[in-house]
This record gives C-alpha cells, structure tokens and sequence, in this order.
C-alpha cells in the first residue's frame, strides 16, 4: 500500500507542466519526491514567522498580548484585510499572526518581522537546521525582489516545521496547541483540503502563491495517525493546473490515513 501511495503520487506529478516537490511524513513511513529543491517561499515564509513569534512569547521576550499600531501608510496589498480597514487601528501581536496565517495577512506579517526581527526569524531556521528557508526581504516588497532578495524554503524544511508545531519539544503543549487552532481556522481551502472530509479530519493548513507558483502544506489527522505534507510548484503556465495536482495530492493522503487506520482496526489482536 505504501509503493501504491508513491506511485499514485509520481503520476499526478508527472501529469503537471509545473516544477514539482512533494515531501510526506506518515506514521508508518515517509518519502519525497525533489524535497530538498529550493523554491521561491511565497507565503509559507509565513510558518517560521509563525514559530518564531511562539518562541519569544514562550521565552518572554515578547507578549502575544502586546498591542502594535497598524499605520496606514506601509500597509500592503495581496492576501489580507488590513489593508482596507481604517486609518486607526490597534491589533495584538497574536491577532496579527492569526491574520497572517488564516487569511494570509501581509500588512500582518511585514509587522511581525518588525516586531520580531527578521534576523531573529532566520537564526530560528538555523536552529532547526532547515537547509534553504532564508528570509531576506518583506511580503510585497517589489523593490527588494528585482535586486534579487526573495524568501526561499523547501518542501522538506516545511515538513520540519509542521512537525514542531505540532510535536516539537521546543514549545509547551499549550502553546503548541494554539498554533495547531490557528491552523486550522485557516480560510484558504481550495488546495489540500479541497477534496478532504474536513468533517472525518483535522487539517490544519498554509498556502502560498506568486505568478507561476503554487504551494500548500498541511498536517492532518485521523484518530491516532498523522500525516504532514508540503507541495512546492512553481513554472506553472497557469494556476489551476497547480491547485489540481495539490488537492489530488491532498486527496489521496487522506483517503491513505483513513483505510490505513480502518485496516488497522481491522486487523485481530493476538
């Protein structure tokens, strides 16, 4: 069942005319397929930002609590809503990250790598030894992206990510617990979770997309097992044909986790 699962896998792949990294970890195995390709981070930037914000909480180098003055001027566009609401306005730094994460906020998430650093945010990569997320310009920064700065990542180091939010050490249960929520309010369903029983699972998920690129990484579970997945694509000719393969992707994960554990359930004890 488990070469069934790679295969099916390889042949969505191989039906899209984009660049393709796919990294799963299961319970029972995990596998990749490029995983360890660099790829333009677009808006998965957003989960170490996301974690780093948890580790100065926890450490008490910031309070999540804490209120920031959201100026109109150098609000940005793209994802989010911070940009259309009015001149004064007043969030807590945890309100931010829930809109940098469920609505893909970027006016948010430019004011977390201010408050948190962006070099805070890259030292925090370095120490969970991801090997290609560099974060070296902000979100909408056009300026920065023609001299050649941008925010890379890999379809592995996202898996790393995923797994410590969800069972990292690094972090207390409670505030593990409340990045997982966060996660899984998420608004951007039209990728993984599209073709999911959202009702039978929890899947907690973040999007990216830029011209031409199409990301989406997830945990999932169902009952004792879990899964977590990151789809990278990028060369796309046109969007769709990415948001395909992930949903197909997604799918198929989920189909997995719920006869893996039915068959499970199945088998006699003794």
């Amino acid at each position: 069942m488990k070469n069934v699962l790679e295969y099916k896998i390889k042949e969505i792949i191989d039906r899209c005319n984009g660049r393709v990294s796919v990294a799963i970890e299961l319970s029972s195995h995990s596998f990749h397929i490029g995983g360890d390709r660099s790829y333009s981070a677009a808006s998965l930037i957003k989960i170490p930002i996301l974690l780093e914000a948890f580790r100065q909480a926890q450490e008490g180098e910031i309070s999540l609590s804490d209120m920031v003055t959201i100026p109109k001027e150098g609000r940005v566009g793209g994802a989010g809503v911070l940009m259309s609401l009015s001149d004064q306005l007043t969030l807590t730094v945890e309100d931010l990250v829930i809109l940098m994460i469920i609505v893909s906020d970027n006016t948010a998430s430019n004011l977390l790598i201010e408050r948190l650093g962006s070099n805070a945010i890259q030292e925090l990569c370095h120490t969970l030894k991801l090997k290609h997320t560099r974060i070296l310009r902000k979100l909408m920064d056009f300026e920065a992206l023609e001299k050649g700065l941008d925010n890379y990542t890999s379809a592995l180091d996202i898996i790393t990510c995923l797994k410590v939010v969800d069972i990292g050490k690094e972090y207390s249960q409670t505030n593990r617990g409340k990045m997982l929520h966060i996660l899984q309010q998420q608004q951007f369903n039209t990728k993984l979770p599209s073709r999911m029983d959202r009702e039978a699972v929890y899947i907690g998920n973040k999007t990216g997309e830029l011209p031409g690129v199409e990301h989406d990484c997830a945990i999932i579970k169902f009952r004792d097992k879990t899964a977590y997945i990151a789809v990278l694509i990028d060369e796309l000719g046109e969007s769709e044909t990415g948001k395909d393969t992930i949903a197909q992707i997604g799918k198929l994960i989920c189909d997995f986790l719920i006869k893996d554990n039915s068959e499970k359930a199945d088998e006699p004890y003794g």
